[in-house]
């Protein structure tokens, strides 16, 4: 059925939900499949790869340690968007946990998704959070030993991209303390 989507006339023909029709369906359709509305399209949710739980899990727990006061670091939640609601691996929003009890976060700081196998999806993703004033995204590429790093969003894309190696350290200029020694991550 996905091959059907690649036919130019059956895309053009394909009707997008809105994030409040998105809310009114089940979190998990009739097979069990997790969700994510992104653009207006329920995509069903990839499995994970121990790859790419361990980098995930990794991230969580280093940012968590190193995270100051006033913002909350949220796993696999939603992000209220325009025409979207991804939920990233990671994203630190500024807040407090109470905050989001009647609403997703409309923006982040950071959002960092780990690619093992979706590096197409997150890169096109980088548009999506650029659109909603996400300061800086990261894509981690489990199986490079990299991070893309995109910054300074404006006009619905990323001003700055770069690409970091083992060798390197990332340190959030938005987030200062947010400072990691890519060998670590990837021990």
């Amino acid at each position: 059925m996905s091959a059907i989507l690649e036919i130019p006339e059956v895309r053009k023909r394909v009707s997008p939900l809105t994030p409040e029709e998105y809310h009114r369906l089940d979190e998990f359709n009739e097979h069990g499949r997790r969700t994510e509305l992104i653009r207006g399209i329920v995509i069903e949710k990839m499995s994970k790869s121990p790859l790419h739980s361990y980098l995930a899990k990794r991230l969580y727990d280093i940012i968590t340690a190193l995270a100051p006061k006033g913002v909350v670091i949220r796993r696999e939640d939603p992000l209220a968007l325009a025409d979207s609601e991804p939920e990233p691996d990671i994203a630190v929003v500024r807040g407090s946990d109470k905050d989001f009890l009647k609403d997703h976060p409309r923006t982040a700081e950071l959002v960092i998704e780990v690619a093992v196998s979706s590096v197409l999806l997150d890169r096109e993703s980088a548009s999506l959070y650029a659109e909603a004033g996400v300061k800086e995204y990261w894509i981690v590429l489990g199986n490079e030993k990299k991070i893309e790093v995109y910054r300074h969003p404006q006009s619905g894309h990323y001003k700055e991209q770069t690409l970091l190696g083992l060798d390197e350290a990332i340190q959030s200029p938005v987030v200062p303390e947010i400072r990691i020694r890519l060998r670590e991550l990837f021990l």
